[in-house]
């Protein structure tokens, strides 16, 4: 079955190596979260907030290997008053979990878009 594990984190401000370094650790988090393998992977939608330009987020995929999996970047809709600074991501892959089974991530600033869904992690 084909499922999908959201993420989301925040950024201090417009640098390429912030955006690349803090997707790493959003993408890192889902992987461990849900104990996914890059071979069940499908694809990956990335989106930024309109104040983030400074780097795509697929970079941090790709140098952590993830060569052979297609991935997507977009600019998030402007809503006045959402959250700055954010990243976000749609993680499709394969799997045998039921949708509650599913973890979802959402770190720094990110948490208040889910506190539901929240792990204590930072």
């Amino acid at each position: 079955m084909v499922r999908a594990a959201r993420g989301a984190i925040t950024v201090e401000s417009n640098d390429a190596n912030e955006i690349i370094q803090e997707t790493k650790v959003l993408l890192s988090a889902i992987l461990e979260e849900n104990q996914l393998k890059i071979d069940e992977m499908i694809s990956v939608i990335f989106t930024m907030t309109n104040d983030l330009n400074a780097a795509f987020p697929a970079v941090a995929a790709r140098q952590i290997g993830w060569t052979s999996i297609p991935l997507m970047c977009m600019k998030e809709i402007e809503v006045p008053g959402s959250l700055e600074k954010c990243i976000r991501v749609l993680v499709q892959f394969n799997s045998e979990k039921g949708l509650d089974e599913i973890k979802h991530v959402y770190l720094k600033g990110a948490k208040v878009l889910r506190p539901d869904l929240s792990s204590g992690k930072e």
